[in-house]
Parts: structure tokens; sequence; C-alpha cells
């Protein structure tokens, strides 16, 4: 089974909004995690995505890469967002495509080994939704992940 399929059915079986919302995860890389849902299922009363599932969406692309890392690393958790600031600087007008991608200073590896350690441990990762090339959201979002 692909990494993409079993993130696709942890999502599904973990957070049902995501069959509402009509998630699909794209492509996982190890660095990435690309998300997308269709515009139709997200509408707002402006013919153009609903902030709230924006905001599901980013949400999301972090838990499913901080997953992924924890399954790699053969660690179990929890894995919670604590707090998060999210710009909307252009309206969504199509399909919903959200990255996740880990950055150099991201500390994944320290994230990992504090988890081992104190059986709790906080990261901040980055998301961003494009529109036409352009950053249409920009989410940043710190997770706890406990036992």
């Amino acid at each position: 089974m692909s990494d993409e399929h079993y993130l696709q059915e942890v999502l599904a079986e973990e957070i049902p909004l995501t069959k509402a919302i009509g998630i699909t995860v794209k492509k996982f890389t190890g660095d990435s995690l690309t998300l997308s849902a269709p515009l139709e299922n997200n509408l707002n009363h402006k013919s153009t995505a609903f902030g709230g599932s924006l905001y599901s969406v980013a949400v999301l692309a972090g838990w499913g890469l901080l997953h992924m890392h924890m399954r790699a690393a053969e660690l179990p958790g929890k894995i919670v967002i604590h707090e998060s600031r999210i710009k909307y600087l252009r309206p969504v007008t199509g399909e919903i495509i959200a990255t996740c991608s880990i950055a150099v200073d991201t500390g994944i590896e320290k994230f990992l080994q504090i988890f081992r350690r104190k059986k709790v441990a906080r990261v901040l990762l980055s998301v961003q939704i494009l529109q036409g090339g352009k950053v249409a959201v920009d989410f940043t979002g710190r997770y706890v992940v406990h036992q």
C-alpha cells in the first residue's frame, strides 16, 4: 500500500470531516505532503472556497505530515493542533491544494527525540494553499503530540 493510500484511509477513519470536505491525499515525499479538496464541496456564498474549509485542509496537511513522520519513527501518539495563525490573502476559486513542507530549521528530528524522551513534543509547521501560482492562504500551526 502506498503512503498516500495509507494516509487517505487514516484520514477517513480518524477524521470523518475529511469525507465531507472531499480531501484527497495527492502526494507525500517525506519532506512534504499535499492534500486537495474540490471547490464544489467547499463553496461559500461568493462561489469561492469557504474559509473554514481552507483552514481545515491546511490543519490536516500539517496533521498528516506529522502523522507520517510519527509512523516512520514507529512512535505512537495523539496529534492535536495547539495554536495557529492563518492569512487569507486572495480568494480560492478552484480546487483547494494545500502543501505542508518541513523546512530544514523545523527540527523534526529534534521533535522526535523530545517525544521519545518526554512522551510529549511540539512542532511548528507551515502550509500554503496556492491559487494561480500565487499564495492564497498562508497557515502556520503549532502541533502537540502526546501519548
